[in-house]
């Protein structure tokens, strides 16, 4: 595993990977933005945003993938058996002292390379994953957070020049999660309040709603999803419930 210090860049960013970027601030897509942007840039696979408050406690979940929902559901398995606890970057921040300044890092290692078996497992072999390059953010407030590249089995190893092109856009990528934060803490309407109580659904019920709000009806989703309608009735119910919206119609307006 490496781990080294980012150092400022003046390096121009192209407009459209910081406008991709910033896209997603506020949004229940903010990987999904990020993966996109990304892609401008270099094979990326995944993409996965966590971030934890000083308390331990998840504060950020977003995950995206350029083929399913993987990505989605593996972080949720990575929530819901806390494996931050066992993640070797965030357990590194953890344990760094809070510093006067946010301080960046870019930190890299291969599935093989993990200690813990179940985490390994669940987040890298299953999933056909190889390796993960990530930008970490550790603040003065003691959160710390991880937004992460993934390179799947088919692709190549990342190499000298993916690093550099994540070091330039590290200060963006952890500007934007950090604003993503202040937004969903904030308790902002629309998007915003809406994708901080994302986090508190199930991978599936995220599923429904992503596909409800796309403008699918309720038999269509089933379909796409390979489940029965009444199966996704319930869980539209249950996320409906959670969010205190009461039809699709207040699910629209909470994206727009």
């Amino acid at each position: 595993m490496q781990r080294w210090r980012i150092t400022p860049s003046d390096q121009a960013l192209a407009a459209r990977v910081v406008g991709g970027v910033l896209a997603g601030v506020g949004t229940a897509r903010l990987a999904a933005h990020y993966l996109a942007a990304l892609q401008e840039l270099l094979p990326v696979t995944f993409c996965t945003v966590f971030a934890v408050g000083a308390s331990g406690r998840i504060e950020t979940v977003s995950a995206a993938s350029s083929y399913g929902d993987t990505a989605e559901r593996t972080a949720g398995r990575y929530v819901a058996e806390r494996f931050d606890r066992v993640d070797p970057m965030l357990v590194w921040l953890a344990a760094r002292k809070r510093p006067a300044r946010a301080q960046l890092w870019l930190g890299h290692h291969r599935g093989d390379e993990l200690a813990d078996a179940a985490y390994r497992a669940a987040c890298y072999t299953e999933v056909g994953i190889r390796e993960r390059a990530s930008v970490l953010v550790l603040s003065p407030s003691g959160q710390r957070a991880a937004i992460s590249c993934y390179r799947s089995l088919a692709q190549p190893a990342f190499a000298a020049a993916d690093f550099a092109l994540l070091e330039a856009h590290a200060a963006l990528l952890a500007e934007a999660t950090a604003a993503h934060g202040r937004v969903v803490a904030a308790g902002a309407p629309v998007a915003a309040g809406l994708a901080g109580e994302l986090l508190r659904l199930s991978p599936r019920e995220r599923e429904v709603l992503d596909r409800l709000a796309a403008g699918r009806t309720a038999r269509e989703a089933a379909l796409d999803l390979g489940v029965a309608l009444s199966t996704v009735r319930t869980l539209q119910y249950r996320a409906f419930r959670r969010l205190g919206l009461r039809s699709v119609k207040d699910l629209l307006r909470s994206r727009a």
